[in-house]
């Protein structure tokens, strides 16, 4: 089993930046991506960015050039620092670790808020 738990939510004017933390623990071995998603009321979860055990990142075309995903060496931990906030960035983030091909591992989420 893995723990997930983000941190790192609040409330930012639009134009500002917020950093998100997920600390990860349990049994991390065969981890091979982890990622943010993102789910505003009504509408479907959807996929913020993701990093592979190798580095290798994804983003959303929304978020590109204003959002990065970035882990540290022992891979437990898991960061998305956001830029450049927009009102539309509002929703409940959570982290999400993968094992091998489906086995998904999620936090609790946490707020991001983003006034106009």
């Amino acid at each position: 089993q893995v723990q997930l738990v983000e941190s790192g939510g609040g409330l930012v004017q639009a134009g500002g930046s917020l950093r998100l933390s997920c600390a990860a623990s349990g049994i991390l071995f065969g981890i091979n991506a982890m990622g943010w998603y993102r789910q505003a009321p009504g509408k479907q979860r959807e996929l913020v960015a993701a990093i592979t055990s190798d580095d290798n990142t994804n983003y959303a075309d929304s978020v590109k050039g204003r959002f990065t995903i970035s882990s540290n060496n022992v891979k437990n931990r898991l960061y998305l620092q956001m830029n450049s906030l927009k009102p539309e960035d509002t929703a409940v983030y959570l982290c999400n670790f993968r094992r091998g091909r489906a086995q998904d591992y999620w936090g609790q989420g946490t707020q991001v808020t983003v006034s106009s």
